[in-house]
């Protein structure tokens, strides 16, 4: 079977029959990854003459990546149980109502910046299952509280959980290919220095594109959910919004260029802030009129769930610095460990190591105590002193936690061994490039030189099917690595606009969807804020489709430029349509 096309269909299948589960049937990712993990190993087997032994070891080491993330998913989820029930969480929620009563201000300030911070500390979709409730409890309808929480899953998303898509979707996704290796080479660096590079470039797209993020939010809010439903009320708040947007995106970039691909979302977020809480307490670029929502009698049914905010979430419970702490020290672990090289080094060499699994070329180790999830129990840990909690809380947040990651065990550990079965079928006795590479040869040879513009759409669609920027990269790094170099594009450039498009694909993502819906009570809506979130997801990709072609072919009369130039322009038309009927004054 020497087809390109028919083997470009069977690498595809495995990615295919899980969009249509998830997507089309709407099935769990419990019961379409083990589906997909079925077909991914028929293909191996029989199409590709796979060893069932080195199917086997791929698994394994799936299995390996597997334990590593949901070690932590479980230390985000502890946190946030351990921070719920010690009541800092309310203390948190509380310390943003005194602010301002500008929904839009609100808005901006817990989803873009407060949801930034924590997306980069704990990442896989705690942002908006932290923001929905918050928002909820702050007097936002439960659909306008998960719309926002989707909308911002999306700049900061590449560099979640100190920079896990990045770290272990790229990094593990190009890991062992010999095409990397001879790119790493050529360029004369190590891989943990390409790897940056990949996380630089994708850092410099999210913040052009991001910038209009919390814009997007205020528009979306007073479009969808205002008594008169008019999208331009949100530009009222421009200044705001852009102040906000660059408060974020200037120290996230140069993080990226400093630090790494661990630090960008967290410190961004959390410098931001700082910055924009101090301005706005100061009234700086507030708008002369807050907005609100119409009066709750007059909510359309929909817009609401069957959770009622808490009157206890609007009080504060503590001093919002000893409820900030646990957030604070994993900020301070977390550039101590990656930044003082004899730390890391320490850390780091206290690895379990996995070599030849099974007699195979395939390896994998574990670094149990560097792993962000090793930093986030520990800050657990320290807020029960902190927070002074008893014992029953304490176990409460680890009954909560436990719950919580049984959840996602099953979709993780069939999702792994699928991506690395899926990458390792390099290894095989017919004579094939592995599945990665074959998808790319195939659609190379239908994009040609246009690839860069789709990049970031097949991102978005792993995101989107994955549930999951990180396995988005884990599957498709690889195959976008391959598709850039047989056009002649940077594959690294091309790499990137697959980071920031499964970022992007972050706000469509059922399991996101269905996770900020339960935490206020939406459950059966994910439809309508689907339609909703789509919109800045089509901006995302379109946009960040256009500077990877800019990127890679540099500026002139090509099109990315005329792609961005479109942009632009359509941006500039609705703009001045909503102001019009809005009859939004110049400010």
């Amino acid at each position: 079977m020497d087809n390109l096309a028919v083997l470009s269909a069977v690498a595809l299948a495995p990615i295919a029959i899980i969009g249509i589960l998830l997507v089309g049937l709407r099935w769990p990712a419990k019961y379409a990854m083990p589906i997909g993990f079925v077909v991914v190993v028929l293909a191996a087997a029989f199409v590709w003459d796979v060893d069932a032994v080195v199917i086997a070891a791929s698994s394994v080491e799936g299995l390996i990546l597997a334990v590593g993330l949901l070690y932590i998913v479980f230390g985000a989820l502890l946190l946030l149980g351990t921070l719920s029930k010690s009541g800092a969480m309310a203390s948190i929620r509380a310390t943003f109502t005194d602010i301002s009563p500008d929904r839009r201000i609100q808005a901006i300030i817990i989803g873009w910046l407060f949801g930034s911070f924590i997306e980069g500390a704990s990442g896989f979709g705690t942002p908006a299952a932290v923001v929905a409730p918050l928002l909820l409890a702050l007097g936002f309808p439960a659909m306008a509280a998960v719309m926002v929480g989707l909308v911002i899953q999306s700049t900061p998303v590449t560099f979640g959980a100190v920079g896990t898509p990045i770290l272990v979707g790229v990094n593990d996704g190009l890991a062992g290919s010999s095409a990397v290796e001879d790119r790493v080479s050529v360029l004369g660096i190590d891989m943990p220095e390409y790897v940056s590079r990949i996380a630089l470039d994708a850092a410099i797209m999210h913040a052009i594109i991001g910038t209009l993020i919390p814009l997007f939010l205020a528009c979306m809010l007073t479009g969808f959910f205002g008594e008169r439903r008019r999208f331009g009320e949100g530009l009222k708040v421009w200044r705001f919004a852009l102040f906000a947007a660059f408060a974020m995106t200037v120290p996230y970039v140069t993080v990226a260029a400093l630090l790494g691909p661990e630090f960008p979302a967290l410190l961004g977020g959390l410098i931001g802030l700082t910055i924009v809480v101090t301005a706005a307490r100061r009234g700086l670029f507030l708008p002369e009129r807050p907005w609100d929502f119409p009066a709750r009698e007059r909510w359309e049914d929909r817009w609401t769930g069957n959770v009622q905010p808490d009157s206890e979430v609007v009080g504060r419970t503590m001093h919002p610095l000893r409820a900030w702490a646990p957030y604070l020290l994993v900020a301070a672990l977390l550039v101590l460990t990656r930044t003082v090289t004899p730390v890391k080094e320490f850390l780091t060499g206290l690895s379990i190591d996995f070599d030849a699994i099974f007699g195979t070329e395939v390896a994998e180790s574990l670094q149990p105590f560097y792993l962000p999830g090793f930093i986030l129990v520990v800050a657990s840990v320290s807020a029960y002193a902190l927070h002074r909690m008893s014992g029953t809380q304490i176990r409460a947040s680890w009954q909560v936690a436990g719950k919580q990651i049984a959840g996602a065990a099953v979709a993780l550990l069939f999702a792994l061994p699928l991506v690395r079965i899926f990458i390792n079928s390099e290894i095989n006795g017919a004579g094939y490039e592995s599945m990665p590479l074959t998808l790319a040869d195939g659609a190379a040879s239908i994009a040609g030189d246009a690839w860069p513009l789709l990049a970031p759409w097949i991102g978005a669609l792993g995101a989107f099917v994955a549930g999951s920027n990180t396995v988005s990269n884990l599957m498709f790094s690889l195959f976008q690595f391959s598709t850039g170099e047989q056009i002649g594009a940077a594959p690294e450039t091309v790499v990137a606009s697959q980071a920031v498009g499964g970022a992007a694909g972050n706000m469509i993502t059922v399991h996101n969807v269905v996770a900020a819906s339960a935490t206020v009570g939406l459950l059966g809506r994910e439809g309508d804020l689907i339609r909703k979130t789509i919109f800045p997801m089509i901006y995302y990709c379109l946009s960040a489709g256009a500077l990877g072609f800019v990127l890679v072919n540099g500026p002139g009369l090509n099109a990315g430029t005329v792609l961005l130039v479109l942009i632009g322009a359509a941006l500039a038309l609705i703009i001045l349509r909503l102001r019009k009927q809005a009859n939004v004054p110049a400010e």
